[in-house]
């Protein structure tokens, strides 16, 4: 049936990896800015906390630029704004320095998830979506991995204004990529006509003229399986925004490790949130092929998947730091298990036109409560511990998934076979 998809899909793959490395510069790197600049928990929250405002602004944005001039042009000029914003952290040398280039880093970083969630709309039929979604989502779990591993060796071998230099240029190699690979469906020159009609098998309807512009947002936003998918990812992404900032300082703080040993230990979470990705993807399309409907499979997989992330809740108190790693480790490969499902949920729920919109107010509502907890985080911190957050990133995916069973309830007859 052709293989061009899978190709798309792991192009989105590196995009996502290339972004994660721009992104997990500053937090790799934080002990050392922190110690060069005497920088407390609460001027880190500051900085983390102006990417994750703009962050969430872009995944706005992002939705309605891309569903207007398309994820090719879109996704490439983004790629190149955020590489360029991520190169010239290097240059700053305060708070507000640094707050302002994560800020403009943001604004460039946050049209990845609606794009790619846009482009596996558009070139995947539905009982394949939650892998492709595993696919380029993984790419975070795997940039992350990089950049613990690889950034503090660039820094400890060159300075760590140089490891921005290096991560940025990435970026622009996977732009020519991503130009040479992808072209919409319609007008791609090397897909196979077969691989075509299966994609278009099970497309939902072309919307109306009554569909457009203001007139569909008005509906979208009666519609409760919208506030299910945007409140359930407001609730669960803060949880991803804690390890992945906290946790270089969090091993520098509270277990004692240096930049050398955060390399060698700190890429492991990522490692396990990939396996997660994967297997959350591969159990919801296997329930799909068994008769189960689309978003019935996602939501069960979003439930079984709280569990191991209440791992995260003891690994804040067990003295030995290996133990307190493994049951991190656990409780990201639960949170990547559920947050494959709810980047999954918008392109199962609503005509490929609006993914792109729809994905992008969910990340506007999942950036601005993961800024207030990231903040949050840092105050709590400076005052008392890392005890509190470990315990509410335990527990809100819990709430989350009870919000998305209350708003998203399809009818029997809407099952995939």
């Amino acid at each position: 049936m052709g293989k061009m998809r899978w190709k798309i899909a792991w192009v989105l793959f590196l995009s996502t990896a290339t972004n994660y490395i721009s992104r997990q510069s500053f937090s790799v790197l934080s002990p050392m800015i922190a110690a060069q600049y005497h920088l407390t928990h609460t001027g880190l929250a500051k900085i983390l906390g102006a990417f994750q405002i703009s962050y969430a602004i872009a995944w706005l944005i992002g939705g309605l630029v891309l569903d207007s001039v398309g994820s090719r042009i879109g996704l490439a000029v983004a790629a190149t704004w955020w590489s360029v914003m991520n190169i010239l952290t290097g240059l700053a040398s305060s708070v507000f320095g640094f707050a302002c280039c994560r800020f403009m880093l943001g604004l460039g970083e946050g049209f990845n998830w609606p794009g790619a969630s846009k482009v596996v709309a558009e070139w995947f039929p539905s009982e394949e979506r939650s892998i492709a979604v595993a696919i380029f989502d993984s790419g975070s779990s795997a940039g992350g991995a990089l950049a613990a591993l690889v950034i503090p060796l660039v820094a400890l071998a060159l300075g760590w204004r140089w490891a921005f230099a290096v991560s940025g240029l990435l970026g622009f190699v996977w732009v020519a990529v991503w130009l040479r690979t992808y072209h919409p469906l319609e007008r791609h020159p090397r897909v196979t006509r077969e691989e075509v009609a299966l994609i278009k098998q099970g497309r939902d309807a072309e919307p109306s003229p009554s569909d457009l512009g203001v007139v569909r947002w008005l509906r979208l936003s009666k519609d409760r399986k919208l506030w299910g998918v945007v409140l359930g990812r407001a609730l669960t992404d803060p949880v991803w925004w804690f390890y992945v900032f906290w946790l270089p300082q969090y091993l520098s703080d509270a277990r004692g490790f240096s930049l050398k040993r955060i390399s060698l230990f700190a890429w492991m979470p990522f490692v396990a949130a990939d396996i997660g990705n994967f297997s959350g993807g591969w159990v919801s399309s296997y329930c799909i092929r068994k008769g189960m409907s689309a978003a019935s499979a996602r939501k069960a997989v979003c439930a079984v998947s709280c569990l191991p992330i209440l791992a995260g809740i003891p690994a804040a108190v067990v003295h030995n730091e290996y133990y307190a790693l493994t049951l991190i480790c656990v409780a990201l490969w639960g949170f990547a298990s559920w947050s494959t499902m709810g980047l999954t949920l918008p392109s199962d729920l609503f005509p490929q036109e609006v993914v792109g919109s729809v994905t992008g107010l969910s990340g506007l509502a999942a950036g601005l409560v993961g800024a207030g907890f990231t903040l949050l985080v840092g105050l709590i911190v400076d005052r008392f511990s890392y005890r509190p957050a470990f315990i509410s990133a335990g527990l809100m995916p819990i709430l989350a998934t009870v919000l998305l069973y209350l708003f998203i309830r399809q009818p029997a007859e809407a099952s995939i076979r």
